[in-house]
């Protein structure tokens, strides 16, 4: 199997951006015919033990989520980078490895990015506030 191609994150701080602003950024490794959209999704309150129907399968889903803007390929539910409403930003990054990947539908990483679900990761939809995550994550 080949190995993905390379994507990169950027970030930029003041004073490198301007007007006090901080500056996310990531270019796609995706097929250059893939159709990319820019998507926003309002917060919103979901019912007791509801699910949410990812890429491939569908998970438990939380009581609140958080407005997101989004990129993602047009196909799946996932997405290749976004923010939420308090400024928390997260991206997908391609990882080569030596181990197959199991033959079951599960999670894709990009379904990590929109969702949240990873301990790695900072969610976007579902996070806290940034403070709050930090918080959360010295507690641990």
């Amino acid at each position: 199997m080949a190995a993905a191609p390379p994507s990169y994150c950027f970030v930029a701080f003041p004073p490198r951006a301007k007007d006090g602003l901080v500056v996310f950024g990531k270019n796609s490794a995706r097929p250059r015919d893939e159709v990319q959209e820019v998507v926003y999704f309002s917060a919103a309150d979901h019912e007791p033990e509801s699910k949410v129907e990812c890429t491939y399968i569908s998970i438990d889903q939380v009581p609140r989520t958080h407005a997101i803007m989004i990129s993602r390929p047009a196909w799946l539910w996932g997405a290749e980078m976004g923010a939420n409403e308090h400024g928390v930003c997260i991206a997908n990054e391609a990882i080569n490895t030596r181990e197959p990947a199991a033959e079951i539908e599960a999670l894709l990483g990009m379904d990590l990015v929109r969702n949240g679900q990873g301990e790695l990761d900072i969610p976007v939809r579902r996070s806290w506030a940034p403070k709050e995550r930090f918080s959360y994550k010295t507690r641990n």
